[in-house]
């Protein structure tokens, strides 16, 4: 138990009476609220309680509206994001967590529909902000400068705005249509995308433009490459490029057997796209699915469509069609060490999915920037590079590259490029406690089963590039919110104003949650343990000035 607070086990200790107040208190109530575990998890910092909540009574736009204070994407991140809020739920340890990434993207798709456009009020600044790069991590440090009152460029090398999600994510999980929807939103909201234009000097640019600060969010878009014999360098394929040349309907022509070589979330977007081509895919992969960085998810999907991975296996050489692999064992670490056997595989093509560097290149002349051997460039705290001024996020900097990482860097970077221009740090405000699970006193909750999204029949998955997953119906997201447990934050159950024997809790009305009056209050706890969500503390009555 935490040293500053009270154990709550015992009972008080009375040590005197009042005739105004009877025994007085050793500890008082009071409303606190927590953060909840999902808000904590998010890599974007979305306040998913507050949208969910909002949602749950209907207030669709109301909860669209709280959701993109954060993330300018939501329809986009719903369906790609890998959900790690999910992982924080409380309701993991009760039933299933709240499906928040299906709720998320119901909201997405019902503002495109519907086309709600982002609140933008700032009055303009006067300054303007140059960013390099249209990606997921770009896109947002636009869009929140933009909320700022800034002027917002960005200079994008690509045909279109989006980086990896347009194309290293496939079309099956993520249609184009969404996120040209959601990019169009951010055009309108007056934010400047000049695409076919890259930028070779990013000071002179930054100069000629008359831009105060520069976010430089160029992804990491070159994949790693292995040694291989030169006469099989026709047959070797990298990922990215394979993804990028498939979107842009310049797909090669690939063999009836393709193998994929690495385990990652690229690797089975490769392995997937290669069987919707026409070929057998299967991935080689050096440790064992225990091991595997691919998300949980994306291998199930691989492995339902039928790719087959051969687990702890290295690709020792490569002779014609024939790929000769050292058969792996891992130690208790999860570490790959030879067995010394080896197995012989047929492959036609193979496709390196091992990682990918950053194209960083055009800035080694800028003074003051630190580079990792993958092309990552160091940043600070505040997002800013060793060159003042010159501030960098996404797959560009040492971080787990994700979208929904990319976005909160984006966010992180215009809160700090802000307080850079007004010539102040940026101070985050102060961390609440997690209202974690052994927090909670739950007793209006219900074991339910989480509503989750149709899939497409296999045989249409594999006849194309259809979205695979369907969304929810508006009573189904409306029923995934209503899961929520409001951990940490009242949400005006009733539980302590029905449960105070001195009738000394007050409700405020509707939205207002509810008072104490310390004059009938003699901290007896019994509205702490009523409360379901942990928004009420016991203090020390020291603390509190009467």
């Amino acid at each position: 138990m935490s040293e500053d607070r009270p154990d709550l086990t015992r009972p008080l200790e009375l040590t005197s009476h009042n005739a105004k107040s009877g025994p007085l208190r050793t500890r008082r109530p009071v409303y606190r609220d927590l953060l909840p575990p999902c808000n904590a998890a998010c890599p974007a910092g979305e306040n998913i309680q507050a949208w969910l909540a909002l949602a749950t009574v209907g207030e669709f736009r109301k909860a669209w509206e709280s959701l993109v204070v954060d993330n300018p994407l939501p329809a986009t991140v719903g369906r790609v994001c890998y959900h790690p809020c999910e992982g924080g739920c409380n309701r993991v340890a009760i039933d299933h967590a709240v499906n928040i990434h299906a709720t998320e993207r119901f909201l997405g798709d019902l503002a495109l529909t519907e086309g709600w456009d982002l609140p933008i009020d700032s009055p303009p600044s006067g300054k303007r902000i140059l960013i390099v790069g249209a990606g997921p991590s770009g896109l947002s440090c636009a869009y929140h400068l933009r909320r700022m009152g800034h002027e917002v460029e960005i200079r994008e090398a690509g045909p279109v705005a989006g980086g990896m999600m347009h194309f290293g994510i496939p079309a099956y999980r993520l249609p184009r249509a969404i996120l040209k929807g959601e990019v169009a939103r951010l055009e309108r909201a007056g934010i400047s995308i000049l695409c076919n234009h890259k930028v070779e000097d990013v000071m002179a640019e930054k100069d000629e433009g008359g831009f105060a600060a520069v976010f430089l969010a160029v992804g990491a878009h070159i994949g790693k490459k292995t040694e291989m014999p030169p006469r099989e360098a026709g047959k070797i394929l990298d990922a990215v490029s394979f993804l990028k040349s498939v979107e842009m309907g310049e797909a090669p022509r690939l063999g009836r057997r393709v193998a994929i070589y690495g385990g990652g979330n690229t690797a089975m977007d490769a392995a997937r796209v290669a069987a919707r081509l026409g070929s057998d895919p299967i991935i080689i992969y050096r440790r064992d699915r225990a091991h595997m960085p691919a998300h949980s998810s994306e291998a199930e999907e691989a492995l339902e469509e039928g790719v087959k991975i051969h687990w702890l296996r290295t690709i020792r050489s490569l002779e014609e069609s024939e790929i000769i692999v050292d058969v792996m064992e891992v130690d208790d670490q999860g570490r790959p060490h030879p067995t010394g056997e080896t197995e012989i595989l047929t492959a036609d093509h193979l496709i390196l999915a091992i990682g990918q560097d950053a194209d960083t290149a055009f800035l080694r002349g800028v003074s003051g920037i630190q580079f990792r051997d993958d092309g990552a460039i160091d940043v600070d705290a505040h997002m800013m590079t060793g060159h003042p001024g010159l501030f960098a996020g996404g797959d560009m900097v040492p971080a787990e590259r994700t979208a929904t990482v990319a976005i909160g860097h984006g966010k992180k970077a215009a809160r700090n490029i802000d307080a850079y221009l007004e010539g102040v740090p940026y101070e985050k405000p102060a961390l609440q406690g997690v209202a974690t699970l052994d927090k909670m006193h739950l007793w209006f909750y219900s074991e339910t089963a989480p509503r989750t999204q149709e899939v497409l029949h296999m045989g249409e998955r594999m006849g194309g590039f259809k979205e695979i997953h369907q969304g929810l119906t508006e009573g189904e997201a409306r029923f995934e919110a209503k899961r929520c447990l409001s951990c940490g934050n009242c949400f005006e159950c009733d539980g302590c104003y029905g449960a105070c024997p001195e009738d000394a809790v007050i409700k405020l009305g509707p939205g207002k949650r509810y008072a104490i009056n310390y004059d009938r209050c003699t901290g007896c706890t019994t509205c702490f343990g009523q409360c379901p969500c942990h928004a009420i503390e016991m203090i020390p009555e020291p603390e509190v000035s009467i």
